[in-house]
């Protein structure tokens, strides 16, 4: 038993003290630095000032986080329903019997696979270009004149055309998952249905939903989070003139931190309120799961 124990230990100390090095730590040295100002985030902790709560109140004074606000709980919120309605519908679809499923899968979730970079670049130049993308190209077809003129990436239409992008490259991680979930749910219940003569909606609405609450519970979780680290997708879509249509949280936080010319208020140019922008996107994540424990709760089924 001693030897057990022994070896337990072991085995289990790499793992905690890599886990404190990389994540506790961090994690409580970034909450202790939001309550100072620090120049540069690698200045030691002789070198930072304490502000108290200073850098919160600066945070909310600052309309550009507040339109990073904005942005970010627009794109969680409207990106989240359309992604997740797309996946689900595509996810029945495919579970449904039909066949190449194997292929359309792959299809779908293809877009994962690609970096966020090389999927923002083909977006913005080879589908929302006003010259020869492939939007211009389907409405000029079309004989839709004022369509095909349209400025996708334009500071009025900047935000919207990224979100679109956006969710289009996150439907097939979803899929993957409600599919999961469907092929998880017994047959014989569907079967059942159809010959109490329940159609289609009524069972997606009375057995597929009620069956994969932990599933979508998962999934708002994990949408919630990389929703808040929406960083690359921001960067890709501003440009000098349009940065606050695109703007987000994290973005926000990294030019605190370097410095860079998208703060408008340079008395927060600080590593300080950088750390202060983490911790107030940990908490909102902190918040959403627990809305979303105590709005789905959890329900021991069998089957």
């Amino acid at each position: 038993m001693k030897r057990d124990k022994t070896m337990m230990i072991t085995f289990v100390t790499p793992a905690l003290i890599t886990f404190a090095l990389v994540f506790v730590y961090p994690t409580i040295r970034t909450t202790f630095m939001s309550f100072f100002y620090v120049k540069a985030v690698t200045d030691g902790f002789g070198k930072w000032n304490f502000v108290g709560i200073d850098n919160y109140i600066k945070l909310f004074s600052s309309q550009m986080f507040i339109q990073s606000l904005k942005n970010i709980f627009n794109i969680w919120f409207w990106g989240g329903i359309s992604v997740f309605a797309v996946a689900l519908l595509l996810s029945i679809i495919l579970t449904s019997g039909i066949k190449g499923k194997n292929f359309f899968r792959a299809a779908i979730y293809l877009p994962n696979v690609i970096s966020a970079v090389a999927m923002a670049t083909m977006w913005i130049h080879w589908i929302f270009s006003s010259k020869y993308g492939l939007l211009h190209n389907i409405f000029d077809f079309l004989g839709w004149e004022n369509m095909a003129a349209v400025q996708w990436t334009s500071p009025s239409n900047q935000f919207v055309s990224m979100t679109v992008a956006y969710c289009f490259g996150m439907v097939g991680y979803y899929v993957l998952i409600f599919m999961a979930g469907i092929e998880k749910i017994p047959k014989d219940f569907f079967e059942a249905a159809k010959l109490e003569g329940a159609h289609i909606f009524q069972q997606f609405r009375h057995i597929t939903l009620p069956l994969m609450r932990a599933v979508m519970k998962s999934s708002i979780v994990m949408w919630s989070v990389t929703s808040i680290v929406f960083f690359i997708w921001s960067r890709m879509f501003s440009t000098l003139d349009a940065q606050v249509g695109t703007v987000t949280p994290m973005v926000y936080m990294y030019d605190l931190v370097f410095g860079r010319s998208i703060v408008s208020d340079p008395a927060l140019l600080n590593a300080g309120a950088g750390a202060a922008v983490g911790v107030l996107m940990t908490l909102i994540i902190l918040v959403v799961f627990g809305l979303v424990n105590l709005i789905i709760r959890d329900k021991k089924l069998q089957y």
